[in-house]
């Protein structure tokens, strides 16, 4: 079981890996296998059919980059802020994650993306 205070790492070491392209692999090594339940909406539910997005996505987009901002964790749940750079699509993506885990294991997932506008009136940016 993991420790408390490490799920941030753990939750951070799953989206990297992911984003990264290895997506089986994370999912492996982080996600339940038979209670894990999503909430993005543009992927039909269930495990496999994420799975089978965010590698389409990886195979699309190889040359993203993917950083976790922060991440706050309080009991069971994780939340990061990430950010997401696509180069090849001149596309840069605020994204919030929010995690339960059961153990140490993802059992819930939930996501929100937000594309970074290029004029932002804001200097200071997202991050």
């Amino acid at each position: 079981m993991i420790a408390p205070r490490d799920l941030k790492r753990w939750m951070s070491a799953f989206l990297s890996l992911a984003a990264s392209g290895e997506v089986g692999e994370a999912f492996a090594r982080h996600v339940d296998p038979d209670s894990f339940i999503h909430h993005n909406q543009h992927v039909r539910h269930g495990r496999e059919s994420l799975i089978a997005a965010m590698k389409d996505s990886a195979a699309r987009r190889p040359k993203r980059s993917f950083t976790v901002i922060m991440a706050i964790e309080e009991g069971d749940r994780v939340m990061t802020c990430s950010h997401v750079q696509m180069p090849d699509a001149g596309v840069a993506i605020a994204v919030v994650h929010i995690a339960r885990f059961q153990g140490d294991r993802i059992v819930e997932l939930c996501d929100v993306g937000h594309v970074i506008a290029k004029d932002s009136q804001n200097e200071q940016g997202m991050f």
